[in-house]
């Protein structure tokens, strides 16, 4: 689960709390890379900088140590030819949606087609050891990918 703020759903100032949440993050061959937030408030695309820190991720300072944040990043080309769900995740144990799917298709590889499973737990899963791409503690990815040092993370509980 992830905490974030600036969220089309949240209420004031309150962070929404995903089950897991997918951004795009275009790395520019400028200064700044671009956050891609469907939900969120913030600018579209979103300087990361200001994504980043203070507005959406926010400091993991405040949070107790075993909710602080973790990023899978998953290249772009990868993630559309591995991922799938059939939003099963989306329903409850009666099997009645939680709340309306969206009115576009479920993601489907040919695999997930012809052997009828989704992989979603191996994208959301942050253990390194699992699904694709690679896992970072959010401070090392802020780091990795902004361009302002003026601002710092706790590296406690990694």
């Amino acid at each position: 689960m992830i905490p974030l703020w600036k969220q089309k759903s949240g209420q004031g100032d309150e962070p929404v709390v995903w089950d897991y949440h997918v951004i795009l993050l275009h790395v520019s061959s400028g200064e700044q890379n671009f956050v891609y937030d469907l939900d969120t408030v913030l600018p579209f695309p979103c300087p990361f900088d200001l994504y980043a820190s203070p507005e959406a991720f926010r400091l993991d300072d405040s949070l107790h140590p075993e909710f602080h944040r973790k990023i899978r990043m998953i290249r772009a080309d990868l993630y559309l030819k591995t991922f799938a769900s059939d939003r099963s995740h989306m329903k409850d144990a009666n099997g009645k949606w939680q709340k309306p799917p969206p009115s576009y298709p479920c993601i489907e590889t040919a695999d997930s087609k012809e052997k009828s499973w989704m992989n979603l737990d191996d994208f959301i899963s942050m253990n390194p050891k699992v699904g694709w791409g690679s896992v970072f503690p959010l401070p090392d990815f802020v780091h990795r990918f902004g361009r302002q040092t003026d601002y710092s993370y706790s590296l406690e509980g990694q």
